[in-house]
């Protein structure tokens, strides 16, 4: 099958495309347009010269079409997604992830592309009302970020029901692992630790997550496009296990045989009504029409993925491409 990923120079994104190539998928492979040529992750990977790598904004309609055309599948993960920077430059995150993804639906109604996996996020959710969280969960917007990427997901589906484009909505939790941005929570900590800090920055330690190893979202993502029976639906990614942050900080102490003494940043703390203090996945609908399992679940499956995410860090040649004493906004 030939595929096209966005944003695959991203996290998810160079996993994702890395996992397709691997299993005897046509790449092609949207990245992020710069002067620099870097096509982010992927210029360390190993299967760079076996996909095709196409340069762009996910915001310019024409470069998401050519890009588009003579694919069968579109895993559509091109998105702004730090929340921090969106209380500080929300116009570019409407303009990326809704416009954006109006790009990609469009096309694939244009050129009759028979599927289009698109990238929501368990922020949607806001903090849970009730815990294991479905689909069926009420949308709140608790940032810019999260309302940019809940218009998103009403465009995608919006084609669905408007021009029976096969659209699905793909909703992972708190997705983590090699190569993650350090403005998340487990790497902030773990790229901290790596580097020989005692004292971690961090911010509120009290709310819970869902955490979710990459390789278990890729082959979910993989999972949904090849099944059938997800045209049209929406379907959550995650484990089901609960944890807080100050659990995560211990879990990560242990797995690097380390003692970890955490400072509460102010910078680090969101806004009080902006902040998703509960988050756990209800993913049986995925497991229903997709057969599809994580694999890192439970706290042992936390431990595991930590485990190996650390291992990545420690990597000298890794470590050295984040910078360890800057809070990444």
């Amino acid at each position: 099958m030939k595929v096209l990923v966005t944003g695959a120079d991203g996290f998810i994104g160079s996993h994702l495309t890395e996992h397709l190539a691997q299993n005897g998928y046509d790449v092609r492979a949207f990245v992020y347009y710069n002067s620099f040529n870097s096509w982010g992750w992927l210029d360390h990977s190993e299967f760079k010269n076996e996909i095709e790598i196409v340069s762009g904004d996910i915001r310019d309609e024409t470069a998401v079409r050519n890009a588009a055309k003579g694919v069968e599948c579109i895993f559509h993960l091109a998105a702004l997604i730090a929340i921090p920077y969106s209380y500080l430059a929300p116009a570019s995150y409407i303009d990326t992830n809704i416009h954006g993804t109006l790009n990609i639906v469009q096309a694939a109604r244009d050129f009759e592309i028979s599927k289009v996996v698109h990238t929501s996020t368990s922020e949607v959710y806001g903090t849970a009302e009730f815990v294991p969280i479905t689909e069926s969960h009420p949308l709140k917007g608790q940032s810019p970020y999260s309302a940019s990427k809940i218009g998103a997901d009403q465009i995608a589906i919006s084609y669905h029901r408007s021009f029976e484009t096969p659209v699905t909505i793909a909703r992972p939790f708190n997705t983590y692992g090699p190569r993650q941005s350090a403005r998340a929570v487990i790497p902030t900590i773990i790229s901290q630790v790596a580097a020989g800090q005692k004292q971690i920055m961090m911010g509120d330690l009290t709310p819970t997550r869902d955490f979710n190893f990459v390789q278990d979202t890729v082959r979910g993502f993989e999972a949904i496009a090849k099944s059938e029976k997800t045209v049209g639906e929406v379907l959550n990614l995650g484990t089901g296990y609960e944890v807080t942050i100050k659990e995560t900080v211990e879990l990560i102490g242990e797995a690097m045989n380390s003692e970890i003494e955490v400072i509460q940043d102010p910078a680090r703390i969101r806004p009080a009504n902006s902040e998703v203090f509960r988050l756990c996945a209800d993913a049986s609908k995925a497991q229903q029409l997709t057969n599809w399992r994580p694999e890192y679940a439970g706290r042992d499956g936390l431990k595991k993925g930590l485990a190996e995410t650390a291992e990545w860090f420690l990597n000298p040649k890794n470590l050295a491409c984040y910078k360890t004493g800057t809070y990444n906004v």
